[in-house]
Formats: structure tokens, C-alpha cells, sequence
């Protein structure tokens, strides 16, 4: 059993000539309060992602963070649908009638200032526990390194590059009316695609000043920002790294962005699908093995050969990525995205190809060094802890049970039948269908999330669209 530790201290005295430390992350409550004091912050914003993603916690001033014992909210934090309420007792799903606290540790590594505060203000991303002192099996983050240690148990470190679309929109305060485009420098909104555009990135040169801004100072790695397809559509790409340092990473880029966007009297979304004339919005993750002794990556040999288990952690997507769609595609805004004929070649099944953008499952271009899958099935509204911790755990399977994928298509892969659920319903059907890949990634995790997304779709049925009205109204 793991103890957390109360990692809190009594402040300490600050050398005059201490050095400034780092951006982003310190080892320790000593070294935090030093990093801290350097920097003149006030107020710090204990944070912990919730089941959608959505930044819960608190906010203390500096001084009772360290005075205090470990913070501790309720369970029932993890027990939200996206608009605050909490779905209905079923036979597999049950609240703990005692709505019982639960204790949250710093993880000190994520330490970063919140640089679109007025007031000098920090952040902290933290863990969550039973009072037992065990991991909380329902908390996302906690589930994302779950899967990284079955990884770890096996000798492997797994490697992640996600990238993030998102749309910029003009304000709208009301839900009845369509989001539009909102007005660039030049004074007018984009008509046409704009891939890859210099001059309609250009458009918000400001924007993305701030956003360039903004992460640095919280020592967030941008590798390429681009315009994509849609009307105000663009792409951020992270650099590589460790699963659960790019989750975070995502985490509070989403964060970021939208409160950059505010600045500019935007908003920024990251819905699957915002607009139905426009691509969806997309979280690709590339994802690859490397052997913790040596930092080989496994998917290649000495030769430079694909490897057997690189066709198993292939084939481990095709075979489960179906089962935890409702964790990559969460709401039912997000199956709008994935549709035969929608712009952006998102995919509808789990073929795999070379360099083919058109299915599922593709493997770009590479050394053998640099060998890696990319899943195109999940969408930017996704949970980003989840969806890497369900499409590793699926690679995962694949490759301890030695699975083989079928063969690559080079063809236009949404010529070919769907392989992936239509709708949420469906994907919640079968989300707990495959049992070892429950157990895999958590049994109390897995109903706890269905009866979330079961109360989502309920809610959602109750809602009367403007299509009904249009085309029901007078005609049936």
C-alpha cells in the first residue's frame, strides 16, 4: 500500500542569493515554497482534472498551503457529469452514501505560475487517494498511471506526442444560434479552407503571440502550431515525452488557449464537431515502446525491422479500441466527427496503413529510431489522461497476448465499412464488454464512467433539435 506522504511544510527562510529556479517543477515542499517566494506569488490554485477534464480545486494563499494539513474534497468530484449533475444508482454503479473525503497530494513537478492571473498566482496539479492512503481508482490521472506502471512492470516506457485541434469562435451566449468564425485583423472572417496558411494564421498574430507567451511561462513545449482545414482551425503539436507529463501537458494547454482567446474577446473550443459545415476537431496520439535499460524502441530490432511487438501493439488497437470509444469519443457531439464523407478524413474503422491518413491506425514515415503508431480516432474533446491511458492499454494487450494485425491497406480507408461504434450509446454498449480490458484499466473506474456518460445521454435525449423542429414540425 502506498502512503502519501503530507508533504507540507512550515515556510522556510530564502537565502538572499538563492538562485532562480526553473519555469516549471520543483522536487519538493521546501524547494516549492523557495520557488515560490522568488517569484512573488500570492495564491496558488490546487487543481486536479476531473472525469471530463475540467480543472476542479481550490484556491489558498500561499501561506496556508503550507500551514495546512493534505487538501481533501469529496468523491463525488469524480462522480460529475459535464453539467454538474450526478447520474443514477444502477446495479453495477452505487455512491458511497457517506459522500467521504478524499485526500490530494502536490505533485511539486508541475509546479507553474498561471500567467493570465492579475495577481502573481501559481498552479499545482495534484493526486488523489482514499484516506488508506491507495491510489483513487476513479481520478484520470491516477488511471493513466496505472497503465504506465503495467508498462513499467514489463520493462517498457511508453511514449506519447499527442496533437491538439481546436476552433477559434466569435463569442455566443446563446446555445440556440450556430457558432461562426470570428473576425481576423484584416476585419473580415475566413470563407475557404485554409491549410497549412501562413497569412490565416497571420489572421491572429496577437492571439498567438499570447499563447507562445503564455507557455512559456509556464515551460509548456510547443513543437509546430499550424492553421488546419476548418474556418478558424488550428493545431498544436507537443514534443514527445512521458504519457502522463503530456496529459498534463494538455491538460493545461487547454487551459491556456482558452484564456488566451478570452483576451482577444474569442473563444476557443474543443468540441469534436462546433460547426456542421467544418471538419471536426481531432486529439491524434502517436505513440511508441522503448525499452527502459537500453531506450531501445521495441517496435524496431537491431536490423531496423518492424517487430513482433509492434504488430501486436497493432493489432491490440484494432481488437480493444473499439471497446473504450466512449472514453476517445465521450459525448454524443463527438460521433458527429466521425462520419463517412465529413470533411477532415477522420476515420470510421481500425484498418492501419502506411503513412495513410484515411484509416484509423496510421504509422508515418520514419527512422526505425523513431518507429510509432498514431491513433486518429480520438477527439479533442477527449479526456486527455483517459484517452492515453485507454489507447495504451489496448496496445498494451495486443502485445503481452501477442496479437497479429491484419495486413495494411493502402487504399481510401473510408471507402471501407465502419469499425467503430456510430453513436454514444453504442460505444457505452460496448465499453464493458471485453472484460480484461475492465480489469485493465479499472473495474470501479469503468462503471463509474459509463453511468456518467448513461446520464449525459439521457440528458441530451431530453433535448428537442432544431433539425426535429425544421423537419418534424409540420411534415409528420
Amino acid at each position: 500500500m502506498h502512503e502519501p506522504q503530507h508533504q507540507h511544510t512550515t515556510p522556510l527562510p530564502l537565502p538572499e542569493d538563492a538562485p532562480i529556479r526553473a519555469e516549471r517543477g520543483v522536487r519538493d515542499a521546501a524547494e516549492a515554497l523557495a520557488w515560490l517566494q522568488e517569484r512573488g506569488i500570492e495564491d496558488i490554485e490546487c487543481i486536479v482534472p476531473d472525469q471530463s477534464g475540467v480543472a476542479r480545486g481550490k484556491m489558498m494563499p500561499v501561506a496556508k498551503f503550507f500551514s495546512s494539513a493534505a487538501m481533501t474534497m469529496p468523491s463525488a468530484l469524480f462522480r460529475q457529469t459535464i453539467a454538474g449533475d450526478y447520474p443514477e444508482e444502477n446495479q453495477y454503479f452505487r455512491y458511497d452514501p457517506r459522500d467521504g473525503d478524499l485526500v490530494f497530494q502536490p505533485d511539486y513537478s508541475t509546479l507553474s505560475v498561471v500567467p493570465w492571473e492579475s495577481d502573481p498566482t501559481a498552479q499545482l496539479i495534484h493526486d488523489t487517494y482514499e484516506r488508506s492512503g491507495e491510489p483513487f481508482s476513479s481520478a484520470p490521472r491516477q488511471v493513466l498511471k496505472r497503465i504506465v506502471q503495467l508498462y513499467a512492470d514489463k520493462g517498457w516506457s511508453p511514449i506519447v506526442a499527442p496533437e491538439v485541434e481546436f476552433y477559434l469562435v466569435k463569442p455566443n451566449t446563446d446555445p440556440d444560434y450556430p457558432l461562426e468564425p470570428p473576425i481576423g485583423r484584416s476585419g473580415r472572417p475566413e470563407t475557404g479552407r485554409q491549410s497549412y496558411s501562413i497569412s490565416a494564421l497571420n489572421e491572429f498574430d496577437d492571439f498567438i503571440d499570447d499563447i507562445y507567451e503564455f507557455s512559456e511561462k509556464q515551460d509548456l513545449e510547443i513543437d509546430t502550431l499550424i492553421h488546419e482545414e476548418g474556418k478558424a482551425q488550428m493545431e498544436i503539436n507537443l514534443r514527445h515525452g512521458d504519457p502522463v507529463t503530456l496529459a498534463d501537458q494538455v491538460f493545461l494547454f487547454k487551459r491556456t488557449i482558452r484564456e488566451a482567446a478570452l483576451r482577444h474577446d474569442m473563444y476557443a473550443t474543443f468540441m469534436a464537431k462546433p460547426m456542421s459545415s467544418e471538419p471536426g476537431s481531432a486529439m491524434h496520439i502517436h505513440q511508441s515502446v522503448v525499452d527502459k535499460e537500453t531506450g531501445r524502441n521495441v517496435f524496431s530490432n537491431t536490423e531496423g525491422k518492424t517487430t513482433d511487438l509492434f504488430g501486436g501493439f497493432i493489432a491490440g488497437q484494432q481488437a480493444y479500441l473499439p471497446h473504450v470509444m466512449a472514453i476517445l469519443a465521450p459525448y454524443v457531439n463527438s460521433y458527429r466527427r466521425l462520419a463517412r464523407g465529413a470533411l477532415g478524413s477522420p476515420p470510421i474503422n481500425l484498418h492501419w496503413g502506411h503513412d495513410n491518413r484515411t484509416v484509423g491506425l496510421r504509422v508515418p514515415s520514419s527512422s526505425p529510431a523513431a518507429r510509432r503508431l498514431e491513433n486518429r480516432a480520438p477527439g479533442s474533446d477527449c479526456n486527455p489522461y483517459l484517452a492515453i491511458a485507454a489507447s495504451l492499454a489496448c496496445g498494451y494487450l495486443g502485445m503481452v497476448k501477442g496479437l497479429a494485425p491484419d495486413d495494411p491497406i493502402e487504399e481510401e480507408g473510408h471507402d471501407l465499412p465502419y469499425g467503430l461504434p456510430r453513436s454514444l450509446n453504442e460505444a457505452l454498449e460496448r465499453l464493458t464488454e471485453e472484460e480484461e480490458l475492465v480489469d485493465l484499466i479499472g473495474r470501479t473506474f469503468i462503471y463509474t464512467y459509463k453511468a456518467i456518460k448513461e446520464g449525459e445521454y439521457e440528458t441530451f435525449m431530453r433535448v428537442i433539435s432544431p433539425w426535429e423542429r425544421e423537419h418534424l414540425l409540420l411534415s409528420v
